[in-house]
């Protein structure tokens, strides 16, 4: 799971061009590598606001422990 700052960073080390667009859920396959997933940061700003509601975390959770898609 990662966050905006997380996501562009493996993804600028991994050197994915064009870099896939940051998301709450989102998932990107590296070719030679892990599933990255994208997840807000629970700050009390985005639940304060309903950004970020409890289920969603609790979802890309349950997602990274499937096991992998072909």
């Amino acid at each position: 799971m990662l966050g905006g700052f997380a996501w562009d960073a493996a993804t600028r080390w991994a050197g994915v061009r064009p870099r896939p667009r940051f998301d709450h859920g989102v998932e990107h396959r590296l070719d030679a590598g892990p599933t990255l997933l994208g997840c807000y940061h629970p700050s009390r700003q985005n639940t304060n606001t309903g950004v970020l509601t409890e289920a969603m975390p609790d979802a890309v959770v349950a997602r990274a422990v499937e096991p992998a898609r072909p």
